[in-house]
């Protein structure tokens, strides 16, 4: 089983889409996909059809009020969804034992039978993302081809580092560069920069900035539900198979 956490701490990035669209590309491969909202806001949650991020979900799992089996909500036959849940904000505030960042790989540990589990991540460095990383074996980052995106990702991979190497928990690093507009000289600049300091860690396939991908959470469906035909739907399938036989870019 492979576990990624979808994570990048500036917004705006795509990691909720990239977290839907890619788990349903994978299942669509044939492969058993688990996705985690570990986002307060509940976006993933919304997006996969549920109306409101009301019910209990790893809010509970968290504090050991519920269980996986309690919480999971089933969306098609090789994919189901752990939602965020109402509370989930709350978790990050709390201190005391160094268990609490261990709470989201134990109880995973429980799962079986998937063959990959997505975590869509908050923006933030607390106790939720630090669940994610100690209950993950990899670490997608979707990185957008503009400067701020770039000066983000600097102070990300310090704070990445920093946790990983307290934690004593080391994670392979992927990117994958997100609303690409590949005819922009800042974006093919970004993408250089990228392939610079991480060889060998950029994942193939850029999305490409799409307005379908932007409308398709609005009526909480995947854009293979919403346009399967579209430049992001390809996008998604070609990534998922890039992420599956670890395929990624060269330099020009």
């Amino acid at each position: 089983m492979r576990t990624l956490a979808v994570m990048n701490h500036k917004g705006g990035v795509g990691k909720t889409t990239t977290t839907l669209n890619l788990s349903h590309a994978l299942m669509a491969m044939g492969h058993r996909v688990l996705m985690l909202d570990m986002d307060p806001q509940g976006h993933l949650t919304i997006s996969s059809g549920f109306a409101s991020n009301r019910d209990p979900g790893l809010d509970g799992l968290l504090t050991q009020q519920q269980t996986v089996a309690s919480i999971i909500k089933p969306l098609r036959d090789n994919l189901a969804l752990l939602p965020a849940g109402p509370k989930l904000a709350e978790y990050e505030q709390q201190s005391g034992s160094a268990a609490l960042a261990y709470r989201l790989r134990n109880a995973l540990n429980d799962t079986e039978g998937y063959d990959f589990v997505l975590i869509d991540c908050p923006p933030s460095s607390g106790l939720l993302v630090i669940n994610a990383m100690l209950a993950s074996s990899e670490v997608l980052v979707p990185v957008t081809g503009d400067y701020l995106a770039l000066l983000g990702l600097s102070r990300l991979i310090g704070i990445f580092r920093h946790i990983e190497k307290s934690l004593n928990h080391h994670l392979p690093l992927w990117f994958v560069m997100t609303r690409y507009q590949g005819r922009r000289k800042l974006t093919r600049g970004i993408r250089q920069k990228l392939l610079q300091y991480f060889p060998g860690r950029v994942l193939a396939t850029p999305i490409r900035e799409s307005v379908e991908l932007a409308e398709s959470p609005g009526f909480h469906q995947s854009i293979f539900d919403y346009r399967p035909n579209s430049y992001g739907a390809s996008d998604y399938s070609d990534l998922a198979t890039d992420l599956v036989n670890k395929r990624v870019m060269n330099h020009e």
